[in-house]
């Protein structure tokens, strides 16, 4: 029903209207009409108030992949939309459904570089480089249209951030607004069923399939699995597509194992995943036919003509695939005790993966059977990738492509504030951690009981590695001071703990788990540690 409200109110209502119960950001003079008007309504949401933009844009990232719902942030324009940036990049690499409201300068000051508080120039298209869709609302009647049409792209077709800012002054107007959106019903492109077809038969017929995961079949895991038995085909996952098919399946490889398999491969399935590595890499030595599922039509062709292309969400496209497949599957032996030997080959190579093993066999233990594991730009990091089992989809949370230093944390709040439910554990390095330590006092003060493993070695690790074998010693601007770390968490009212052997490690998430509204900081003092790039 249409009544008189602030443009701020149209906004905070048409949020709630749509489903949205989490917010994350923090406030300032350009948005200070949609906090203004989230006080009002404050028994509708839970508002997370952050120490900085980057903050409040990661725990949103790490909120939109653990819960697969569109989650909103919101922050100041001009510098409180720059910090969040990194994390808005990161989304974009991720397919998240981040929505990033912004506030604007005055709308009569807008492209006439005035100098007003927080200008930058051409706001909306940098955030337009940043997102799948994003526009402005021009007065406070356009707020609850733009939100919806926000949601709308956001989760049609390939999902990604969107982006709407509001000037300062449509936040504060008033005018007769109806906020009571309709629900979303999100577009899909109708499935080809002669493509399906197709790619049935390509499938049944071949002698040694296999599949490849992305972020695009994280909701179609139980579909995924039962492929895969009836083809008797491993399902590789590299950082987005971890935990598609159980990590503890014979049909599960990590990326690196299954470069041996992919050349003995006839036909390959890649499903909602660019399959990246063995595209510009692999394919070079042995090119099978290859068949593509994925909702966006500009990925079919990336790297490789595709024998079929089948332009659908997997969700869509898998019934139909496996009904069809009963035509055309050929019989087969079951390929386990085949897989098991690959899999315990990739085990014994990786073995010189230490610590790094055993710390993420004491995470892996201790995080349980649905435990959610969020990863770093660390060697630990770095190796969870190559060999964490990973169980169900969405406990695996990764910066994907866009290696974010520093996501982690915050991420990990999100993330934590998405699943209060389960135990999040996020690891990170004493350089990524100090990218984002004060939101440490976000976590006591909303009581959001992570816990991180912040792993000492008083460097950028990885950067010195590279220094040291790569470029002949040059080590330059890698070495860090860091503050008494247990000391520096415990004036933030967390709880810290230090612990130098994976046992002690083991312990001290125990503790961490049975704290309940209290974060938890594992600090672990580390020397060097191997490096991954010897399996690249």
């Amino acid at each position: 029903m249409s009544h008189s409200i602030t443009g701020g109110e149209a906004a905070v209502l048409s949020l709630h209207n749509l489903g949205v119960k989490t917010i994350f950001g923090l406030p300032g003079v350009q948005n200070d009409w949609f906090y203004n008007a989230l006080y009002d309504h404050s028994e509708k949401f839970n508002l997370i108030h952050t120490r900085h933009e980057q903050g409040a844009a990661y725990m949103g990232l790490g909120h939109a992949l653990a819960s697969d719902t569109p989650t909103v942030f919101s922050v100041v324009p001009g510098p409180g939309f720059l910090n969040a940036a990194a994390a808005m990049s990161t989304a974009y690499a991720l397919n998240a459904k981040l929505f990033c409201m912004t506030g604007q300068i005055p709308s009569r000051a807008i492209g006439k570089d005035f100098g007003e508080l927080h200008e930058i120039n051409d706001q909306l298209a940098i955030i337009k480089t940043l997102t799948k869709w994003a526009d402005r609302a021009d007065s406070p009647a356009e707020i609850p249209g733009k939100i919806q049409e926000a949601f709308q792209q956001m989760m049609s077709g390939r999902p990604r951030p969107v982006g709407l800012e509001i000037p300062m002054d449509i936040l504060a107007a008033t005018d007769v607004i109806d906020p009571n959106l309709q629900s979303i019903v999100p577009d899909a492109p109708q499935v080809d069923e002669d493509a399906v077809e197709a790619a049935a038969k390509a499938l049944g017929q071949a002698k040694s399939p296999m599949i490849f995961v992305g972020s695009g079949a994280q909701g179609a895991s139980a579909l995924v699995r039962r492929l895969a038995e009836e083809l008797q085909a491993p399902v590789v996952g590299y950082r987005t597509g971890m935990g598609v098919v159980d990590g503890r399946s014979y049909l599960s490889l990590h990326l690196p194992a299954a470069k041996d398999v992919w050349m003995q491969a006839d036909v390959v399935l890649t499903i909602g995943s660019n399959m990246r590595v063995p595209a510009q890499k692999w394919i070079k030595a042995h090119q099978p036919e290859i068949i593509r599922i994925d909702v966006d039509p500009e990925t079919h062709r990336k790297f490789y003509t595709p024998k079929v292309e089948v332009t659908a969400r997997a969700e869509d496209a898998l019934p139909l695939l496996l009904d069809r497949l009963d035509t055309h599957n050929i019989k087969r032996a079951s390929r386990k005790d085949e897989l098991e030997e690959v899999k315990a080959a990739w085990a014994k190579r990786s073995s010189v993966l230490e610590p790094q093993l055993s710390f993420l066999k004491v995470i892996r233990e201790e995080l349980g059977e649905d435990g959610i594991f969020v990863d770093e730009l660390t060697q630990v990091g770095f190796a969870s990738r190559l060999t964490y089992p990973v169980y169900h989809p969405r406990t695996f949370i990764s910066t994907g492509y866009q290696g974010t230093l520093g996501y982690g944390f915050p991420t990990g709040l999100g993330v934590k504030v998405a699943r209060p439910d389960v135990p999040v554990i996020s690891i990170t390095g004493d350089g990524g951690f100090m990218f984002g330590v004060q939101d440490l006092a976000t976590a006591v003060q909303h009581k959001i009981p992570l816990i991180t493993l912040l792993f000492n070695n008083n460097s950028y690790g990885n950067v010195q590695q590279m220094q040291i074998n790569n470029y002949g010693g040059r080590v330059i601007a890698s070495d860090l001071h860091n503050p008494d770390f247990c000391k520096m968490v415990e004036s933030f009212g967390a709880q810290a703990i230090k612990a130098e052997t994976p046992e002690a490690v083991r312990a001290a998430i125990k503790q961490g788990i049975k704290t309940t509204d209290t974060p938890t900081v594992i600090e672990i003092p580390v020397g060097d540690m191997p490096s991954i790039d010897q399996f690249r």
